[in-house]
């Protein structure tokens, strides 16, 4: 039988989705590093599709099955690279792949925008297949599979993201970015990131992997990365006029709607902990 999800309020359904998606998540992230390659692969591929058919509502045409290719195809190379120790001159072959764009737009006569379109390509795979790709240095940390820091980052999001939206809902008064957002506050962006802290600091005690400072400086990263990469996504929905990026999780939209923030921050994450090792204190 089909659960009718539009029969629940909207908080009903985020909640509903929230605890199956965390679940899933969390199962696939413990089990081993292959059944968090399978969930996150196929996560990037979801939100490079869903970024490119955004892009196609805007009248824009890029390339759509070569972005998703080659940005499922920089996952593979990164995992397998963190995985398996492999030469990192290997992530030179990204160059020629994505080289190809330029040869198929040649032989496309009725794109009359071809390098627009190039550059909305490449910017699929800078925006949205860069950020998952990076999250394979977090998983293999130190060359070895440690989940504990890519699923405590996620934790921490979404306690930033869970405790902006109840404290916003309550307490929020003052604007935080209206032209771009008119419903954040900065009242529920504080209540996020004194949430988002919170598990932080529980997460340091419960996986020592890292330092207790490093787990905090992680959770302000997200804390102010993940909400500018709302208010990106936000900027993104809002010059092409829609309102979530798609409708395939009932309560949160589309991919993008739900990984909004970990575009931004899985970057800043990576060089943070790259800079700034454990076996450096």
């Amino acid at each position: 039988m089909k659960l009718n999800v539009s029969k629940f309020s909207e908080l009903q359904q985020r909640i509903m989705t929230g605890i199956l998606g965390a679940i899933t998540v969390i199962a696939s992230l413990m089990w081993n590093e292959w059944s968090y390659f399978l969930l996150f692969f196929l996560i990037s591929i979801f939100s490079l599709w869903e970024f490119y058919r955004l892009l196609g509502i805007d009248g824009n045409s890029p390339l759509r099955t070569f972005g998703t290719f080659n940005g499922a195809f920089l996952f593979i190379l990164s995992f397998l690279i963190e995985k398996f120790g492999f030469d990192s001159k290997y992530y030179l072959l990204m160059f020629i792949s994505l080289a190809g764009a330029y040869f198929i737009k040649l032989y496309r006569k009725a794109d009359i925008k071809p390098f627009a379109n190039i550059a909305f390509t490449f910017l699929g795979v800078m925006y949205v297949g860069v950020p998952f790709a990076l999250l394979n240095g977090l998983i293999f940390w130190e060359g070895n599979y440690h989940f504990e820091v890519v699923l405590g980052s996620l934790f921490i999001l979404w306690a930033s993201d869970t405790g902006a939206y109840f404290s916003g809902k309550n307490f929020g008064k003052r604007k935080l970015f209206q032209r771009i957002s008119p419903k954040k506050t900065w009242e529920g962006s504080i209540g996020g990131g004194i949430f988002a802290l919170c598990i932080g600091a529980i997460w340091a005690t419960l996986f020592p992997i890292l330092h207790m400072w490093q787990w905090l400086a992680i959770s302000a990263i997200i804390v102010v990365a993940g909400t500018y990469g709302d208010l990106v996504e936000s900027l993104f929905k809002r010059s092409i006029s829609i309102k979530d990026s798609g409708s395939v999780l009932p309560g949160h939209g589309g991919f993008l709607d739900r990984f909004d923030g970990l575009l931004i921050a899985s970057p800043f994450i990576v060089v943070f902990l790259k800079l700034f090792p454990s076996h450096l204190f």
